[in-house]
């Protein structure tokens, strides 16, 4: 597995990482425990060094399957986690005061049997606290050895800018792949020039870009795509055309749709590293090789003209989620 460092921060990480949400949190019932150590365990035999959790996934069960997995290997991996929901709990609101974000620090180390959070994110910008507090928040924990690196999830480009201008942000990390591109706009630019690292989330558009889903596509009341409007059966029929043209490059490429939609990422820029998640050994092997999927121009040029005559259809948030959409 190749590494990138993400930005200028140091940080140097896998090429891909392993997002752990999945395992205990969105996406139906909370995989066995000890089934969940095993295949984050797999994924470090398989390369993978950066693994993504946060207090909101469980709230706290996730850390700690990810503690217990990785306490063997602490000092050969990086662990990111996230701080910014009222109680750990996403439907409480959100909540960056300062006090609160020690905190969580404080009880992510306990779960994550560690001496110190590699890359401490802010799940989603709070307006109601003034990102220079949680930047400054986050100094002070640096400063203790508790936390390594800054991150945000999420942000415009304004709380990124003031933030940045407190403490450095070693990466950024919001919803990006084929199927939402608007990190292209002034996202990569402003990272570029600030040399702060990207890493996606849902890098196969929640699994609608492995080609494994159609209008007829059904979601559990516990799985979070029921709630989403891109996941409508009219929106999933509507975008088959986007996933006709992964399906058709991938044919060509002798690889899987899924392996184009990370291969194609990791092409955007050298400081870019999606983490997908799954619960499953072989969709992890399968992801994990994309790396070794090379886009050349003529590729990446009929791939940039295939999408930019595709509209995808539906938002990606309810509304009632819009606390999750970036400020």
């Amino acid at each position: 597995m190749q590494t990138r460092e993400l930005g200028k921060s140091g940080l140097n990480v896998s090429a891909i990482g392993l997002g752990c949400m999945g395992l205990s949190f969105g996406y139906g019932a909370a995989t066995d425990r000890h089934d969940a150590v095993k295949l984050i365990r797999a994924a470090h035999e398989r390369g993978v060094t950066f693994f993504d959790t946060a207090e909101a996934y469980g709230p706290g069960t996730n850390e700690e399957v990810v503690g217990e997995a990785l306490t063997p290997i602490r000092d050969e991996v990086v662990i990111a986690t996230k701080f910014g929901f009222r109680d750990g709990i996403p439907a409480n609101g959100l909540d960056s005061r300062p006090e609160r974000i020690r905190k969580v620090a404080d009880e992510s180390l306990q779960r994550l049997g560690t001496d110190r959070i590699d890359l401490f994110y802010q799940h989603r910008v709070d307006p109601a606290v003034p990102i220079e507090d949680v930047a400054g928040a986050v100094k002070d924990l640096v400063a203790e050895g508790k936390v390594a690196h800054f991150g945000l999830s999420e942000a415009g480009p304004e709380s990124i800018r003031r933030a940045h201008a407190v403490q450095p942000i070693a990466a950024l990390q919001s919803e990006y792949s084929m199927w939402w591109r608007e990190p292209e706009a002034e996202i990569l630019p402003l990272l570029e020039e600030l040399g702060i690292g990207f890493v996606p989330f849902s890098p196969l558009g929640k699994g609608f870009l492995t080609g494994k889903m159609d209008a007829n596509t059904t979601f559990g009341s516990d799985d979070f795509r029921s709630t989403v409007p891109r996941f409508s059966p009219q929106a999933m029929q509507a975008n088959q055309d986007l996933v006709a043209v992964i399906e058709r490059i991938a044919t060509d490429k002798g690889a899987t749709p899924a392996q184009i939609a990370i291969a194609w990422l990791l092409a955007q820029r050298p400081w870019i590293v999606p983490i997908p998640g799954t619960t499953k050994l072989h969709r992890l092997e399968e992801n994990l090789g994309a790396a070794d999927v090379a886009l050349g121009s003529a590729d990446l040029g009929r791939i940039s003209e295939a999408l930019a005559s595709i509209d995808v259809q539906g938002d990606r948030y309810a509304p009632s989620h819009q606390q999750f959409v970036n400020r």
